[in-house]
């Protein structure tokens, strides 16, 4: 998803290469392309703990790993929704980052989110926005709203791209509608539906490919991540992210501690390493996103840190971090994404 990194294998080649003097052990599972080794190479430097990644696909993919049991994980970084989910069901360790000697450099915009209140289980790793990129060497007007998705120029149709996530492509049309999210009434759900029908026409592909689409200029416009974003201007200057007029959702990802991590410890001490500014920066000089650490800018190239996808520009309206939505939400979001799809 927002990803790029070593292989798990490599990982572990290296945490086998440490010497036998090192102090414990440390497993990470962890999105597939998302840790920079160099990050991990510098904590064992530190402290002698050997480190091991694996890696996974999605949210939905960890929390079935960790609910069966004995997944012998110490570390996992679930994104905000799905944090809560593990709160609730109490899956992690009460680790108290809030009371680490590094706290102190979390941004404070960061400390009481609606996912962990005051930071009792997890410290930052990196967030985002979801929206989409428009390329404006085909399209040159306003590009700060959802109506070039629902009901697009032109010069946009054919030339579109959207997630294959109901819970994006939804959140997105509701908003565009200016209807709440997790919304279960009847009526809104059928005007939603009808809009998306009409739309799907428009779209060439429902993929996550965001960059390598674009670069080619096989699309025009792409629902997808800031960072992806950034990175796919890198390739083609002329390509820009929106920040919708009608709302836009904003994720973190999270460093957590398993209830039952066999290196409770040596977790903790990984939690607290992570928020040195220095440490932080190695995150998002890897996978391109911002990390929430106070200070981990000056670590960073400036024009990291300055890139509009990156941080918004002035002016710019606040995101919104997407709620959990009841069971009988989901199962019915999943049948109409059935049904949009056929």
């Amino acid at each position: 998803m927002r990803r790029v990194l070593a292989t798990a294998a490599a990982v572990a080649l290296f945490a086998a290469a440490q010497p036998a003097a090192a102090e414990g052990e440390l497993h990470l599972y962890n999105w597939g392309d998302y840790t920079n080794p160099a990050l991990l190479e510098k904590f064992t430097t530190e402290t002698g703990i050997k480190v091991t990644l694996d890696d996974y696909d999605s949210n939905e993919t960890m929390l079935a790993k960790v609910r069966a049991g004995n997944s012998g994980y110490d570390v996992v970084f679930p994104t905000d929704y799905a944090l809560k989910i593990m709160i609730e069901e109490g899956l992690l360790a009460e680790s108290r980052p809030d009371q680490m000697a590094n706290f102190k450099n979390i941004d404070p915009q960061w400390v009481d989110v609606p996912f962990d209140p005051g930071r009792h289980y997890s410290v930052p790793w990196q967030w985002g926005t979801t929206a989409f990129a428009v390329d404006t060497a085909v399209y040159k007007g306003d590009i700060n709203t959802l109506a070039l998705m629902f009901d697009p120029p032109p010069e946009l149709q054919g030339k579109i791209n959207m997630q294959p996530s109901p819970d994006e492509v939804f959140n997105a049309a509701l908003r565009y509608m200016g209807k709440e999210l997790c919304n279960k009434d009847p009526e809104t759900l059928k005007a939603m539906y009808e809009m998306l029908v009409k739309a799907k026409p428009y779209w060439r592909t429902i993929d996550y490919g965001m960059i390598d689409t674009m670069v080619a200029g096989d699309t025009a416009l792409s629902q997808g991540w800031n960072g992806a974003a950034y990175r796919a201007r890198l390739q083609r200057p002329t390509i820009a992210y929106a920040y919708p007029k009608e709302g836009y959702s904003v994720w973190m990802d999270n460093a957590t501690i398993l209830k039952d991590a066999p290196n409770m410890e040596n977790a903790k001490a990984f939690l607290n390493f992570l928020m040195v500014p220095e440490n932080a920066a190695l995150i998002s000089d890897y996978a391109k996103y911002a990390n929430g650490i106070k200070g981990s800018e000056a670590f960073m190239p400036a024009e990291f840190a300055a890139a509009p996808e990156i941080t918004p520009p002035a002016g710019t309206p606040p995101g919104t971090f997407v709620p959990v939505c009841p069971p009988e939400v989901v199962e019915k979001y999943n049948q109409l994404w059935t049904n949009l799809l056929k």
